[in-house]
């Protein structure tokens, strides 16, 4: 029988506290949402001031989201830029199923 070896990101979960663990998911949460923000403003050729002039919100809450300063932002915000970018709903996973959040039926 061989012995599996772990990935070094394998070893770097298992050596965190459970305090570090939800850091380290928290960072990364907030690090795919910015990811995507650039990906699809890369995509559209679209600055931080024409973003945040068709999301008609201020570009230091664009660059906020670029740069992933959670705390500068909110949901409300978030969902404002994706409507800007032309998405029209995300998809999540709930409890093995894919549920559509739609952006058209969300308040404004």
């Amino acid at each position: 029988m061989t012995k599996k070896n772990k990935s070094t990101v394998d070893e770097l979960l298992e050596s965190l506290s459970t305090e570090e663990k939800k850091e380290f998911q928290n960072e990364l949460q907030n690090l795919a949402l910015s990811e995507l923000i650039l990906a699809l403003m890369k995509r559209d050729q679209v600055s931080v001031r024409k973003l945040a002039k068709i999301a008609d919100i201020s570009p230091s809450v664009v660059q906020a989201m670029r740069s992933r300063n959670t705390k500068d932002f909110t949901m409300q915000s978030f969902f404002k830029v994706l409507r800007g970018l032309g998405c029209k709903k995300l998809m999540v996973e709930h409890n093995g199923e894919l549920v559509s959040l739609d952006f058209n039926q969300m308040k404004r």
